[in-house]
């Protein structure tokens, strides 16, 4: 749950925490009764009641987001001190003002109608419509932060699980800084991974590819990293390759549970943050192919953190 509690996120347009695409899980879509099954698990899980769901969850980017707005409106002010110079000789021409959104006010004027009690001065309106693209902005900014942001609360929870320092963790650091790996050609791109973790006792590597989302050019990705990983492997020891993710949709976890690289699995673990989260969210008629997913974790293809960082420890 420290996974969910940092970075998970509610959708904003139905209040329900995110597990799978906003636009599958509108009211009426087929993912709206996952995504309240989700939301019913996630509320038992932090032991609060779902309205309160959201105050415990998106605990980092909620925190990175102010000081991100408090950024952007300091930087927004210093513009707009530049641009009255800038637009000093056509003060009496009428232009636009900075900031104005006259599709917004008409949207806010409309809704509360007659529950406005005056009329809100153009500053007002100027005001509150950049306060909101400021918002959107922010939000915009979560898929560049969440990817980042979870490799750095990976890196964290193994170090943390790793109460002797067995471990070397190491995130978005270059292939050829882990112990018996080199770039094939000299000149070659740097190869940049997610997360590495080197077992002190015995020199084992393991290669994660982090992912809170698997989206179908990544599942392209996955084959041409891992061809790239063992081309440019210098010594005999075998390493693992691990995908580490929160991804909902069955098909796409079926996929990279089944991921071959000639007789072999390609995948040494599939991870999934909270496997339990899959089975409550896929329900008790589950499909076929949400019932296979099932299945790869009853089998321990698809494991959780806690159990695969044991694994590493083992």
């Amino acid at each position: 749950m420290r996974i969910y509690r940092l970075l998970l996120w509610t959708d904003k347009t139905t209040g329900l925490a995110h597990c799978y695409e906003s636009d599958k899980c509108q009211p009426g879509k087929p993912w709206h009764p996952r995504s309240l099954r989700f939301h019913a698990w996630l509320s038992d899980a932090l032991g609060v009641a779902p309205r309160a769901v959201a105050d415990g969850i998106d605990w980092l980017f909620r925190h990175t987001a102010e000081d991100y707005t408090r950024f952007t409106v300091q930087a927004y002010q210093a513009l707009l001190r530049r641009a009255e110079r800038q637009r000093a000789p056509y003060v009496h021409r009428a232009f636009p003002e900075p900031g104005e959104d006259p599709a917004i006010v008409e949207i806010i004027g409309e809704v509360l109608g007659q529950r406005l009690t005056g009329e809100p001065s153009a500053d007002e309106w100027r005001v509150m419509t950049r306060r909101i693209r400021e918002l959107i902005a922010v939000e915009n900014k979560r898929k560049n932060l969440v990817g980042e942001g979870f490799e750095d609360v990976l890196a964290a929870v193994t170090r943390g699980f790793d109460a002797g320092s067995a471990l070397v963790v190491r995130e978005r650091g270059l292939l050829s800084e882990v112990p018996g790996f080199a770039n094939v050609r000299l000149g070659d791109k740097p190869i940049k991974i997610d997360l590495s973790i080197v077992r002190r006792v015995d020199q084992h590597r393991t290669i994660v590819t982090a992912k809170w989302s698997i989206r179908a050019d990544r599942e392209r990705q996955f084959a041409a990293e891992y061809a790239d990983y063992v081309r440019a492997k210098s010594d005999i020891r075998p390493f693992d390759y691990v995908l580490l993710t929160n991804e909902f949709d069955p098909a796409r976890l079926l996929r990279a549970c089944e991921f071959s690289s000639g007789n072999a699995p390609m995948f040494s673990r599939v991870v999934h943050i909270a496997p339990d989260a899959l089975r409550a969210v896929y329900g008790e008629q589950a499909e076929s192919t949400m019932q296979r997913v099932v299945e790869f974790i009853e089998r321990g293809r698809l494991i959780g953190v806690d159990a695969w960082l044991g694994e590493l420890l083992a």
